[in-house]
């Protein structure tokens, strides 16, 4: 009876809300990550999460990418100092970073982190 009600319940649930399910499950198998809805603030994190937007600010001398990271329970902004693109990494790719967790106007954010790419 569990597997017919686990069927409607996804035929009835919302797309977004779906992949946010799919995100969870796959960020809580990567070893030594948080979630970010539970990430401290000022503190050397692992965050597991897909690429949700991808910003290019081309400031002369000053650029930098920017990339929304989501784990299906929150979303940190990551920013890559110096870069306006980095291969390989596009919406819906799978990201780990690592770095440390700040908070500025209300938003996470992450400077200049550790990446990496998975599958």
């Amino acid at each position: 009876m569990s597997r017919v009600r686990r069927s409607l319940q996804r035929l009835t649930e919302s797309d977004e809300a779906r992949l946010a399910s799919e995100i969870r499950e796959w960020a809580e198998k990567v070893p030594g990550s948080v979630r970010i809805a539970e990430a401290p603030v000022r503190q050397h994190v692992k965050i597991a999460g897909v690429i949700r937007g991808l910003t290019v600010f081309p400031m002369q001398d000053n650029e930098s990418l920017e990339a929304s990271v989501s784990d299906g329970t929150g979303e940190v902004v990551v920013r890559f100092m110096g870069r306006r693109a980095i291969g390989g990494l596009g919406l819906g790719t799978r990201v780990v970073v690592e770095g440390v967790l700040g908070e500025q106007r209300g938003m996470l954010q992450m400077m200049n982190p550790r990446l990496e790419f998975t599958a």
